[in-house]
């Protein structure tokens, strides 16, 4: 959010049905309003504005606040790098239903405590997924092959083995395990946000990686554990 006025607030939101929307909040700048839209809250909130392409108004009820999340370093470093990647990455009131269902899942487990560093990892795969530069690291490229897949295709986001890579390895780049298995430490986390960074970044070829993002992969590369 941002103050609007004297009293209202501008709140960019991220919805099932209309993807990422702004409105304005009137008397959003109140004190009474500061521990309703705070970030990584559900709100349930109505939409009105005089035609289609304005910006609107909302009218806000809290739902759910995730507060605790927000005493938590590693969550909270967490949750801005979800908010900086939903801002710069998806455009305006294009819906992703499948992406807000994985978005509020993680949302959910950063609020619990959780062991969400994994989940985080494969919340930056599905958005890949929804921007059109899904990975696919099931099986080799070259040879179809499920074994020793060690390298990624810089290009096409393809797995490929060991075997295969042969000359080209200098041109790949690593595959981390944790990707594979599902599992790992943060810094192994660390390794495979690396990957989808590049990955990211020629997604969103105009602007740079948010600085939360860095924030939390310099978090996760020095800490055995983020809840910390």
């Amino acid at each position: 959010m941002r103050p609007h006025g004297e009293s209202a607030a501008i709140i960019e939101v991220f919805t099932q049905t209309h993807g990422r929307h702004l409105g304005v909040v009137r008397g959003g700048g109140a004190r009474r309003m500061a521990g309703v839209l705070q970030p990584g809250a559900q709100l349930a909130l109505t939409w009105t504005a005089r035609l289609d392409t304005h910006m609107g108004n909302f009218k806000a009820e809290p739902v759910h606040a995730r507060a605790a999340l927000l005493s938590d370093r590693g969550a909270l470093t967490a949750l801005n790098a979800v908010c900086a990647l939903l801002h710069g990455s998806l455009p305006e009131r294009d819906p992703h239903p499948s992406l807000y269902a994985r978005t509020t899942a993680l949302l959910d487990l950063l609020d619990a405590r959780g062991a969400w560093q994994i989940a985080y990892l494969m919340w930056e795969v599905s958005l890949l997924e929804e921007m059109g530069y899904g990975l696919d690291l099931g099986a080799c490229a070259v040879t179809g092959s499920t074994q020793d897949l060690a390298y990624v295709s810089p290009r096409t986001g393809r797995a490929v083995s060991r075997q295969a890579a042969g000359d080209w390895v200098p041109r790949l780049l690593p595959l981390p395990r944790v990707l594979t298995l599902h599992d790992g430490t943060p810094a192994e986390v660390a390794e495979g946000l690396h990957l989808t960074g590049h990955f990211l970044a020629r997604a969103l070829p105009d602007a740079p990686l948010p600085e939360a993002r860095n924030r939390l992969i310099d978090l996760m590369s020095r800490h055995k554990s983020v809840a910390d």
